[in-house]
């Protein structure tokens, strides 16, 4: 009797939620379209270089960005991907902050999923790199080896047969021209360098084609490859759409990322004597977690390096690390690998681990200090650098001091005095006249950062800044100032270089529209806005424009008149929109 009421009950309770899920997210969103807010809370960066909150409005997707959303409903995404963050303490710290109700203001029909089955998306924008989730929609295997998630093959070009490597006119290697390779890239244009584009094949022979209509050159100044033939996996109009939705995906919060408390931890100096049970479990962790990109041996070519065309997975054999707290040249300390490790690279491949479990952390540490960063050019007597060799002491960063309109104009004379826009350009956009060819110490192109887009490798505040002014990046053509300007001036032109950003959007790259008196009360560095519930609130306008209608704007996006439409003729003094 006792069985039976159990299994009754349990049928009924079945029955109700899964009643309940369809009536929540199925019926009532078509019942009442018109209850969606485009009010949002993002973060911005000021002319000093701070960050903090303001209420604004969430901003369409873009056309590409919208074939994208329609091509993943069509794939079914998100049967497995919600779209939902939960405001408790879990939740925040693994995805960010919690959802709000007008990040989904131009979502008709809402993707909320009820299962996760995969990663919770709401909060993907930025978190990694194009070049990350090409790899992932080849083979999601290749760099998350547990993972569940089909190939997304089709959404590449992908000719069945392999291409021959042949030798090009100029003396290096290109692919045989054929039907099919003819369709891809522009032969004619052998001769032309600023046309070649540079495309490195992983070591089972698997080439991503980032770019049509360029002559190809088969670049493997390491050896990175050596076979005859290659299988080509080239760029589609659907695939980055589809990649161009998943960044958007939490961006309507502005650069939320720079304040994320899991993504922004400084690193105290840590270390850990070598020990070999450490160690073992370090090879476990780097084998499941970073061999995908890093290869097996630590090299810099796993599988999916051939897809991290821009920057190029770090070769650990080296021991050459780019974010250190120690001088030019220096081996880092083993707080420097825990930051970079916990924060990710912003920009490229390289994620943040900040899930990972402490012990985790520190156990791929040594694995890569004692197993990984080995020259082994005489077998008979490798050479481990992080027991020949130790790191320098750590420069010292003081409290970064306040900004002000005299500081900034300050960074801005020494950026011209050091030179600084014959990469990254007058107005940091990363195209100096310098900026074309530059190559990393492995050969391999390198382009200067973009500044404006407030995606700094080396972190998010003024002290990661300073620290990358002062010791450089080892490996890389951006060198160290520390004996070129003193404390003071590296301090004033981190604060300029962090303005180069300010009030710009992170994905779009375009500057944000905001009214000069907002704009003037944002830069008070009295206003305190650190959180999102304090957010400072703009004049006007958000309080008189604070709805939109899911249904309008699922019209208007096909080009269908609506009547009535009481924001259709309103004009906002204050929009965080694309200019």
């Amino acid at each position: 009797m006792l069985t039976m009421n159990l299994r009754t009950v349990s049928l009924v309770a079945g029955f109700g939620f899964v009643t309940l899920a369809t009536f929540t997210q199925g019926v009532l969103p078509m019942l009442e379209p018109q209850t969606l807010t485009d009010k949002v809370t993002r973060v911005v960066r000021t002319d000093l270089g701070e960050l903090k909150w303001i209420e604004a409005q969430a901003v369409d997707y873009t056309p590409e960005e919208q074939m994208g959303r329609d091509i993943y409903i069509r794939e079914g995404c998100w049967y497995c991907h919600s779209q939902y963050v939960r405001p408790v303490t879990g939740e925040t710290l693994r995805w960010g902050p919690i959802t709000q109700a007008g990040e989904y203001a131009y979502d008709t029909p809402h993707l909320f999923s009820t299962r996760r089955i995969g990663p919770d998306l709401s909060r993907v924008g930025l978190k990694y790199s194009d070049e990350w989730h090409y790899a992932h929609f080849w083979d999601p295997r290749m760099i998350i080896p547990e993972s569940i998630m089909p190939r997304f093959m089709k959404l590449f070009d992908a000719p069945e047969e392999p291409v021959a490597v042949v030798d090009g006119p100029d003396g290096l290697k290109t692919v045989e021209q054929n039907e099919v390779t003819e369709a891809i890239f522009d032969f004619s244009k052998a001769g032309d360098a600023a046309a070649h584009l540079k495309i490195t094949p992983n070591q089972d022979g698997l080439l991503f084609v980032p770019e049509r209509g360029k002559y190809p050159v088969i670049w493997t100044p390491n050896d990175e490859f050596t076979g005859d033939n290659v299988e080509l996996a080239v760029v589609t109009e659907e695939l980055t759409s589809l990649v161009a939705y998943l960044q958007k995906l939490g961006m309507n919060r502005g650069k939320w990322r720079d304040v994320f408390a899991s993504q922004t931890a400084d690193i105290s100096q840590v270390s850990l004597e070598r020990d070999e049970e450490w160690i073992g479990l370090g090879r476990k962790v780097y084998d499941r977690r970073c061999a995908g990109c890093h290869g097996v041996e630590g090299d810099g070519n796993g599988p999916a390096a051939t897809f991290t065309y821009r920057d190029r997975p770090r070769n650990f054999n080296q021991a050459v690390f780019k974010f250190r707290s120690t001088g030019s040249d220096s081996l880092p300390t083993d707080g420097d690998l825990l930051r970079t490790l916990v924060r990710g690279v912003r920009g490229t491949s390289m994620p943040a681990w900040h899930m990972l479990l402490e012990k985790e952390r520190q156990a791929v540490i040594q694995y890569i200090k004692y197993e990984l960063a080995v020259d082994r050019s005489d077998p008979e007597d490798p050479y481990v650098i992080f027991e020949e060799e130790e790191p320098e002491e750590p420069i010292h960063i003081a409290r970064a001091p306040e900004p002000d309109e005299d500081m900034i104009a300050e960074g801005q004379e020494i950026w011209q005095q050091a030179k600084c826009w014959e990469c990254h350009g007058e107005t940091g956009k990363g195209d100096g006249p310098k900026s074309v060819g530059l190559k990393d110490d492995n050969k391999f192109l390198i382009w200067p950062a973009d500044l404006t887009t407030g995606q700094f490798k080396s972190g998010p505040s003024v002290r990661d800044m300073f620290r990358t002014i002062s010791n450089g990046l080892s490996g890389s053509p951006m060198p160290s100032y520390s004996d070129s300007f003193d404390e003071d001036e590296r301090w004033a032109l981190a604060y300029y270089v962090m303005s180069l950003s300010s009030f710009t959007d992170p994905l779009s790259r375009k500057p944000l529209v905001i009214d000069d008196a907002d704009r003037d009360a944002l830069n008070d560095p009295d206003l305190e806005a650190r959180r999102s519930e304090d957010a400072y609130k703009p004049e006007k306008a958000i309080a008189d424009s604070n709805t939109r209608y899911g249904g309008n704007a699922w019209a208007k996006r096909r080009g269908m008149e609506v009547i009535g439409d009481a924001n259709a003729d309103e004009t906002r003094t204050f929009e965080i929109k694309q200019q």
